[in-house]
């Protein structure tokens, strides 16, 4: 079952965290990315950039609209996301423990509903988690 594991936290300005901090950050998620690719659990990872470099787009209202920015202005941002998967939730939740992020923000664990798998969606069973392609 696939599990997106959502990292969001305070976006620090620019300069506010000290290098050797910084670098030992990157270590650790180093460290964690190459165990979940040894694990064989890593779909995709990512980091993202900070908040102001987000532009939102929506057509709710029938017409394309654009803005600068996030969807929603929070104390907390998302900054990354790490896709995996493992056989249940408690396999998910162990390696959101496992997160560096959780020491200075929160790691949301989330089921994919479905996943698109070899050119096509997986079937959402009635709990919404995708379990085999759709043809």
């Amino acid at each position: 079952m696939r599990y997106a594991l959502l990292l969001n936290s305070r976006e620090p300005s620019e300069g506010e965290i000290p290098e050797d901090a910084v670098r030992a950050m990157q270590e650790a998620f180093g460290v964690y990315g190459r165990a979940l690719e040894s694990a064989g659990v890593l779909v995709a990872a990512e980091v993202l950039a900070q908040t102001p470099a987000t532009t939102t787009v929506t057509l709710r209202t029938g017409e394309l609209q654009v803005q600068d920015g996030p969807f929603a202005d929070t104390k907390e941002a998302l900054a990354g996301i790490f896709v995996i998967e493992v056989p249940d939730l408690d396999a998910a939740l162990a390696w959101a423990e496992r997160c560096p992020g959780a020491q200075y923000g929160v790691v949301e664990v989330r089921p994919a509903a479905t996943s698109f798998v070899d050119g096509a969606w997986t079937v959402a069973d009635s709990c919404g988690a995708g379990t085999q392609p759709k043809k």
